[in-house]
């Protein structure tokens, strides 16, 4: 892929601290990641529910809507799914700097993509919640039919089965999805960003 040249980059006059002001709370964005099936976009929908009802400016990028339109170029070969995680950094960054609670989706394996979305964003900007459950449970659930066709040689290099999930290592938050009923697992990162100051 080549890099596009002779660009600059136009500052606006108006700031991501004006934006942040104007909507009376902070711009982070709630990096969800955990294996297929294991709850992140059900909390995070209701997370951002949640969010929207104090008044908190969101938008939720998921992994399946993603891959619908910005990305749907790309593939699930390890080189596809680190530019997928990239591309969807540069996109939290803009809508961070645009003032909004970003929520993000994505199963997201490696560690080191996810640690390069946090060096972009920088770690003031950067929650990882880490939605962890089993393969069993997740497999059990199986809400896309995909363990059974991973299992049965209908997906290759899937996630869990025949591909790595490289765990967090220090996630700001870890939620148990097999363990916390969903209404226990939203509160808890509620509860995370008002003691972190980023919402009031």
């Amino acid at each position: 892929m080549s890099e596009s040249t002779n660009i600059v980059w136009h500052e606006s006059e108006v700031t991501k601290q004006d934006r942040r002001e104007l909507k009376k709370h902070k711009s982070v964005v709630l990096w969800f990641t955990g294996l297929s099936g294991s709850g992140k976009s059900t909390v995070s929908v209701a997370l951002e529910k949640e969010l929207h009802g104090l008044g908190v400016h969101t938008y939720r990028l998921d992994g399946d809507n993603v891959r619908h339109g910005l990305n749907k170029n790309l593939g699930f070969s390890p080189e596809d799914r680190k530019e997928n995680i990239r591309r969807i950094g540069e996109v939290a960054n803009l809508m961070v700097d645009a003032g909004l609670v970003t929520l993000t989706a994505f199963i997201s394996p490696y560690r080191e993509d996810r640690d390069h979305a946090r060096e972009l964003l920088g770690e003031k900007e950067f929650i990882e919640i880490y939605v962890e459950c089993s393969v069993e449970a997740c497999e059990e659930r199986d809400p896309k039919g995909l363990y059974k066709k991973a299992r049965a040689g209908e997906i290759k290099g899937f996630t869990g089965i025949d591909a790595p999930y490289e765990e967090p290592i220090h996630p700001e938050v870890t939620i148990e999805t097999d363990k916390q009923t969903l209404e226990e697992s939203v509160q808890l990162i509620v509860n995370y960003l008002k003691q972190k100051g980023y919402i009031g």
